[in-house]
């Protein structure tokens, strides 16, 4: 059984389009498609995600189960774990490898929760 095509009745809402409106409509719809994605993952994570991002920082993987296990302790995880290694360097004003180390032998968890005032 072979679909009619209706391809021609589908297209009449675009064909005033220039080749320029096109190309919009086009990211702006790619960006409607992945907005909710996104938003999942910006809002969602888990433990396992946290250690493979620190991981790709350049921390072992004892160093990154630390950091992350300090976080989720600290009702933190969801800020995210790279992140707040960020900032932590920042605020110590140091490379962020040290700054991951720090804070996976337990210190400034208590500084950079109170600096970040509960948000990062």
């Amino acid at each position: 059984m072979q679909r009619p095509s209706d391809f021609e009745e589908r297209r009449k809402h675009l064909e005033s389009l220039s080749d320029d409106q096109l190309k919009d409509r086009f990211w702006e719809l790619a960006r409607e498609i992945v907005e909710p994605l996104y938003d999942l993952a910006y809002t969602h994570t888990s433990p396992s995600i946290e250690r493979s991002v620190l991981l790709r920082m350049g921390f072992s993987s004892l160093e990154a189960q630390a950091i992350v296990s300090a976080a989720e302790k600290r009702m933190l995880l969801g800020k995210g774990a790279g992140n707040l290694v960020l900032k932590y360097a920042d605020l110590k004003n140091m490379d962020y490898i040290s700054a991951g180390r720090h804070l996976a032998e337990n210190q400034g968890w208590d500084e950079l929760q109170q600096t970040l005032g509960g948000t990062v």
